[in-house]
């Protein structure tokens, strides 16, 4: 199959393209209630590019430890803005939430990005302290991934407070993105996709680390959850039913669903 189509979501999703209207509505109702109450820190600088931002939203009470969200996009597109509401779950279970922004390509590369969301967590992690869960979705999910890997520039102690990685429905393995008109964006040669490809990174923080994806999901995005569960010892795989790739977020805003429940469940 041709990969363009094969990394396709929107147009094999009923009423695909509506999706990213509710979530930026969504997202703006949810912060700017949560900023009225004093409990969210908006636009906080983790670098000096303009994309270096990010947004903490607060418990009611004191933080359990934090959540640190990484969104998705083909690290191309949105920002920390169009996701603030599915900080909803975490913070109802009493976990603060860090959603930062990063520089998108054609911007900066894959790897580059890596850097910045390690500088973003290690800046959360001072602002919050107690156990780090890191995830994140699609292209977040490679990125919340990412962050558990020998070579990513995390604070020791920062590394030492993750205890858990849950990527949602991850890129895992970027050499099929080479195939990819996307590709002129990334810039990726073999050499750049293999060394930023999880499934091929063996130095890896032991953490534990819940692969989650959709069971409605593009059959690259399924073929890419199993990928990471099987390269990974420390990786299981969960299949949500009944969840395609836009929806399979929508639980994190639920405190008591299943995938809050992998994220925070004995935490």
């Amino acid at each position: 199959m041709n990969m363009d189509t094969a990394y396709e979501n929107r147009a094999f999703i009923p009423d695909g393209d509506a999706y990213p209207d509710k979530w930026e509505s969504a997202a703006q109702s949810w912060r700017e209630v949560e900023h009225a109450v004093g409990r969210a820190w908006l636009n906080l600088a983790y670098g000096e590019g303009a994309r270096q931002g990010m947004d903490i939203f607060l418990p009611a009470g004191a933080a359990k430890g934090l959540v640190f969200f990484i969104h998705g996009g083909y690290w191309r597109m949105f920002d920390r803005k169009t996701w603030s509401h599915l900080a909803a779950g975490a913070t109802e279970r009493g976990w603060a939430v860090a959603m930062p922004s990063y520089t998108l390509a054609p911007d900066a590369r894959i790897a580059e990005i890596t850097v910045e969301m390690a500088h973003a967590l290690n800046a959360a992690a001072g602002k919050v302290g107690g156990p780090i869960v890191v995830t994140g979705h699609s292209a977040g999910g490679h990125l919340a991934a990412r962050m558990i890997c020998g070579d990513v520039p995390l604070d020791t102690d920062v590394a030492k407070r993750i205890h858990r990685c849950v990527p949602i429905s991850p890129v895992a393995d970027l050499r099929p993105m080479l195939e990819t008109k996307m590709n002129a964006d990334f810039q990726m040669d073999l050499a750049a996709a293999e060394a930023e490809s999880p499934v091929l990174i063996s130095d890896v923080r032991d953490v534990p680390v819940t692969v989650w994806v959709g069971s409605e999901e593009r059959p690259a995005f399924l073929d890419q959850a199993r990928w990471l569960a099987e390269a990974w010892e420390n990786a299981d795989l969960r299949i949500a039913p009944g969840r395609h790739h836009f929806d399979v977020i929508e639980e994190l805003e639920q405190p008591d669903s299943p995938l809050m429940d992998a994220l925070l469940g004995g935490l």
